[in-house]
């Protein structure tokens, strides 16, 4: 497995090294198990199956700077971290995405812009390499995510105040890296600004987690079909005012268990 924090770092473990829990338990505190600097923050990971040479990592930081590197680069990582990519001051890793060399990547900001431009835009570099501009911020603005724009699947927008809707990827034309980008979310003092985006299909579940640690799960296919214009549909309402979504992440969907068969 692959970790990459939020300084541009990226360090690998074995899976059977993470100790296996119930869902009740606490788990392990990632600095028992990865050498973290002091204050440093895992963003990113999954899984590695090989270091192939026909694969790609799609880094993308808060300042909307775009960096492409071959997998194979990442191969010797040491125990204390190896450095993927140089980031500016103030800087800061936010998602990265593995890709085949034949992928649209979508970024997307918290004030509700998003931009769609083919992965080749941006050529592979060396690991000490800063990267290219993905998308031009306005003042105030930050990246908040990125995905892989697959065809005929859907972009997932979540807000602050949860509302969320569903926009088909084909709505996000393909443009070229380094411009302002279109509108993915109608933002408004009801909706908030946007907290998180995916790429989701019918096979998905997204988990949205707010600041105060509640986590609600539900089916993508139940949260409403909308344009990118439109604000969305309440997909998570709080127990208490002033509470705000901070995050979300995709899971497998959920299926019921079957029915044990009853006694005879």
């Amino acid at each position: 497995i692959l970790f990459f924090s939020d300084r541009g770092k990226v360090y690998k473990l074995k899976g059977y090294q993470i100790p296996e829990t119930g869902r009740s338990a606490k788990g392990m505190n990632i600095v028992n198990l990865l050498e973290l600097e002091n204050g440093e923050k895992i963003t990113a990971m999954f899984p590695i199956q090989e270091f192939a040479d026909d694969k790609f990592l799609f880094f993308v930081t808060r300042q909307g700077i775009a960096k492409r590197i071959v997998l194979s680069d990442l191969q010797n990582i040491r125990r204390a971290g190896l450095r993927a990519l140089s980031l500016n001051e103030d800087d800061a890793l936010v998602d990265v995405r593995l890709t085949d060399g034949e992928q649209n990547i979508l970024i997307a900001t918290h004030n509700g812009k998003a931009i769609c431009f083919d992965e080749n835009e941006v050529r592979a570099m060396g690991r000490t390499a800063t990267g290219v501009r993905g998308i031009k911020l306005a003042d105030g603005d930050y990246v908040i995510g990125a995905a892989r724009a697959r065809k005929d699947a859907y972009v997932l927008s979540v807000t602050e105040n949860g509302y969320g809707k569903r926009t088909p990827v084909e709505e996000f034309t393909v443009h070229h890296r380094g411009g302002g980008g279109i509108m993915l979310h109608n933002l408004t003092e009801k909706t908030g600004l946007v907290a998180g985006i995916a790429v989701v299909d019918s096979e998905n579940d997204v988990m949205i987690i707010t600041d105060d640690g509640v986590i609600i799960r539900t089916g993508v296919e139940e949260i409403r079909e909308c344009g990118r214009g439109s604000q969305g549909v309440i997909v998570m309402r709080f127990k208490e005012e002033g509470d705000h979504v901070i995050s979300m992440a995709l899971a497998d969907r959920e299926t019921e268990k079957e029915a044990a068969p009853a006694e005879e």
